[in-house]
């Protein structure tokens, strides 16, 4: 599964990459306003939005994308390990159960 992350904390970029490699997720994470947001989230399975630490531009941009192309997206107001793991371990069963 592909899983973009949109916010959360820049110390925690590699956490969040290895974390996800642990649920065999291949991940990209921005966690700070660059160019065009929108067309570099491309087409993941999943968009996990930390909401507290984003600024409201990024927020919007992903949840504009995840509209536009009917992607799942999870927000989350932490931008944690454990609340990552939380949200990865949710979506796989319930993908898996489906």
């Amino acid at each position: 599964m592909s899983v973009v992350i949109v916010g959360g904390h820049d110390r925690m970029v590699r956490q969040y990459n290895d974390i996800c490699k642990e649920y065999a997720c291949t991940s990209k994470v921005y966690t700070q306003p660059k160019g065009n947001l929108e067309n570099m989230i491309g087409q993941p399975d999943l968009i996990i939005l930390f909401t507290n630490p984003v600024s409201h531009t990024m927020a919007k941009a992903a949840r504009t994308c995840a509209a536009t192309n009917k992607i799942r997206l999870v927000q989350s107001h932490g931008g944690s390990g454990s609340a990552l793991r939380g949200i990865l371990q949710t979506q796989l069963s319930e993908r898996g159960s489906t």
